[in-house]
């Protein structure tokens, strides 16, 4: 019967064990996904403690900036060519629906303004976004 001395040691091969650590950081790296919304304006939305989720499949996004800036979907517009643009989109359209991202330094009166724009072309699904 054979024995094991006490003088033998015990050793780990740290090699591998490096290369399992960095194989394991790259698939960390490369499986997490970064998401990035696009952000065209610099907006401070106002906060609520009851909001809603608000689908994905809206047809019109109207953004407001601090500095008076409106943007329809991503293209700059100014207030009086709103109804047009909004009345030409919503030909095509099937769901009739607007969310509005005003920043919360934005005098109330103007998004009432193009809350009426939406209003007067009959879309009734409008939605102001709150973080």
């Amino acid at each position: 019967m054979h024995f094991k001395n006490e003088e033998e040691n015990f050793h780990v091969e740290m090699t591998s064990m490096a290369d399992l650590v960095f194989l394991l950081l790259i698939f960390f790296m490369v499986s997490t996904s970064f998401v990035d919304f696009p952000k065209r304006m610099d907006i401070k939305l106002p906060e609520s403690k009851a909001s809603d989720k608000v689908e994905k499949n809206k047809v019109f996004t109207i953004e407001m900036g601090i500095e008076g800036r409106i943007t329809l979907n991503g293209k700059d517009i100014a207030l009086e060519g709103l109804e047009k643009a909004l009345e030409e989109g919503s030909r095509n359209a099937a769901q009739k629906s607007v969310i509005i991202k005003a920043d919360k330094g934005i005098p109330y009166g103007k998004v009432v303004a193009v809350m009426g724009v939406a209003k007067t072309l009959n879309i009734t699904d409008i939605s102001i976004a709150v973080k």
